[in-house]
Order: structure tokens, then C-alpha cells, then sequence
């Protein structure tokens, strides 16, 4: 992953209400391991964030002046640093108005993975740590919290330059709940939602049991596509990449690898070749579980309507081919 441009810019901003000060870092910081080690465990953490959303740009304007600084930086008219500079005065203005957020160390990083630029975009706090000296004693330091992020975005640069109809180049944190201490970063960053990965992702889901239903594939092989489906999808959000529906096609089956795909297309779901998975959809598709008064349930999502019936009536079920420790366990009990 090497990094391009990186700097960091110092924001202290009291709970009591006094004004911001920025502190400008002055240069980018230099190449080293630290810093390369720094980003990589930043891109980790964000990407096992939950309640990230993808959406694209506002159009520019005074209001939402990053993009134009961005393009600006990428023609060559301006250099990283001054890019920075302005960008982190208007985090600093917004930030001032909000009166909802303390300050921060603001990170702007310009990196590539394998073909594809990224820039990432955050406000990082520090924490108490404590380490041990040389001495053999524990002292305290302070260091980024790099597991609490709360503030950040990630812009797709290669895609928004390649694909400016995109609506999905722009991953950022929304914050529990949309908490309003987060909306003044999203103006920052200039950004509205383009994609419901939580809708699209169940919509995938749908139109997998849709094809295993059409297919009428055997209880195994079902299981397999289903697997293959949510190993793939887990994956790619844990890389912070979005699922390619012709290689996730090909991964469902080998020997018809366009089956799949061609499936999406002709059912005409609206899924976009590209969509971002959402960790969450896919575990609760995984499995059913419950647990309530010495009663413990847990079965696999494709078993419901085979080996597993809901009456939604009485809300019960009606469980078919038991295990055969467990039967057996149960005649004994009723010997």
C-alpha cells in the first residue's frame, strides 16, 4: 500500500465553548515504517467500522468546496500541503459552527492499493497507553486511537476520475443513530448517500435464493453457494472493497461462471455491476438464532422452508431430520 502524500494537522478545540486553535503541520510527513504502519492499522479499522455508507459528492460550491480543492490537487494546481492547508481551515470553520465536537489530529492521506488511488479523510483523537522504559518501569503515554474511529471518509480517487456517474466512489462513517456530531464532517467532506449497501446487499441475498430456487439445486450445493456467497462478501468489506457480481458469478459456479450474473441481469434487480456489502445483512443471513428460558435455537438461513418450517400463526417451528445424537438422546429420555 504505498502511500503518495500524507500529513497530519493539529485541531484543539475545548467542551467549553473557547475558539479552535490549528496548528499547521508545515510539511508532509516523511517515509518511514511508522507511518506506513500507522495507515495500514487506520485502513483496518475502518474497514471493520460498522454503519459505513457510500454515496458520491454534492455538486461544488461554497458550501461543499472540497471536491474543487481535491480536483485542483490531482490536475497538478496545487500542491498536497496547500490542498491540506485548505481543507482543514474549512474543517476547522465547520467545526467552530457545530459547537458539538471537541478537536483532534486531522489526517489526509494520499495512497494506492494494487491499481486504484484512495484519499482518506479524518479527525483522530488520543488515548492513555502506558508503556514499559528501558528501566523496566510503566510510564504513560499518549497515542492515536486508532480503535475508536468516529470521524473519517475514504473517496475511491481512480473511480471518481474514471466513473464521475458513480454514486458509490465516497465510503464515510454515519455515526450510531446519525448523530448530528457527525453532519458537520459529512459537509466537510461535501458528501450525500448514493447507496443503500444495507438494501443492496439484501437484494443480492434475494436474488441468490431466487437462483438456487429456480435452479432447484440440491440442499448441498445450496449450502455451497451460499457459503462461497458470504466468504467472498465478508471478505471484500473486510479489504474495504466492494463485491464484483461477475466474480462473485464465478465463484457460485465454475462451470457456468455467467449463470449467476446473467440470473441478476435478467431479473432486472437494479443491483449496479459493484455494490458495497454490509457485514451485518450478511451475518443475520448466515444464521437463524434464539435463546430464551433453557431453550436454544440456531440454524443456517436456506434450511427455513426445507428442513425447517415457521408457522407464522402459531410462531412455531416445525424441525424435519433431526440429528441422530439427538434423537437418540431423546428416545433414551423417554424409555
Amino acid at each position: 500500500m504505498p502511500v503518495l502524500h500524507s500529513i497530519v494537522h493539529k485541531i484543539d478545540k475545548k467542551p467549553d465553548g473557547s475558539p479552535a486553535v490549528l496548528h499547521y503541520a508545515g510539511s508532509e510527513l516523511a517515509d518511514s515504517q511508522v507511518r506506513d504502519d500507522l495507515m495500514h492499522q487506520f485502513n483496518e479499522s475502518y474497514n471493520a467500522k460498522q454503519g459505513k455508507a457510500w454515496g458520491l459528492f454534492h455538486p461544488e460550491s461554497g458550501a461543499w468546496p472540497l471536491s474543487g480543492w481535491l480536483a485542483k490537487y490531482l490536475a497538478g494546481d496545487e500542491d498536497f500541503v496547500g490542498f491540506s492547508n485548505a481543507a482543514v481551515e474549512h474543517l476547522t470553520k465547520l467545526m467552530e459552527e457545530s459547537n458539538l465536537s471537541v478537536g483532534g489530529h486531522a489526517l489526509f492521506c494520499h495512497y494506492q492499493q494494487g491499481m486504484t488511488e484512495y484519499l482518506v479523510v479524518a479527525l483522530l483523537q488520543e488515548t492513555e497507553a502506558v508503556t514499559m522504559t528501558e528501566c523496566l518501569t510503566l510510564a504513560p503515554v499518549r497515542r492515536l486511537d486508532l480503535d475508536h474511529i468516529h470521524l473519517a471518509a475514504r473517496i475511491n480517487l481512480s473511480e471518481w476520475k474514471s466513473n464521475p456517474q458513480s454514486r458509490q466512489y465516497v465510503s464515510f462513517i454515519k455515526g450510531k443513530n446519525g448523530r448530528k456530531a457527525n453532519d458537520y464532517f459529512r459537509d466537510f467532506i461535501g458528501c450525500q448517500e448514493g447507496v443503500d449497501s444495507q438494501g443492496e446487499t439484501r437484494t443480492l441475498l434475494k436474488a441468490l435464493s431466487d437462483f438456487v430456487e429456480d435452479e432447484d439445486l440440491s440442499e448441498e450445493s445450496t449450502r455451497e453457494k451460499t457459503q462461497a456467497l458470504v466468504s467472498y462478501s465478508m471478505a471484500q468489506a473486510k479489504l474495504g472493497e466492494p463485491v464484483n457480481l461477475e466474480e462473485l458469478s464465478e465463484l457460485i459456479d465454475e462451470d457456468r461462471p455467467k449463470a449467476f450474473y446473467d440470473h441478476i441481469r435478467n431479473k432486472d434487480y437494479g443491483l449496479s455491476p459493484e455494490i458495497p456489502a454490509d457485514k451485518r445483512t450478511l451475518n443475520q443471513f448466515r444464521r437463524f438464532t434464539g435463546r430464551a428460558e433453557g431453550l436454544s435455537i440456531s440454524f443456517e438461513q436456506h434450511l427455513l422452508g426445507s428442513k425447517v418450517e415457521f408457522d407464522q400463526v402459531s410462531a412455531s417451528l416445525t424441525i424435519k431430520n433431526l440429528p441422530t445424537q439427538l434423537i437418540d438422546q431423546l428416545r433414551r429420555s423417554a424409555a
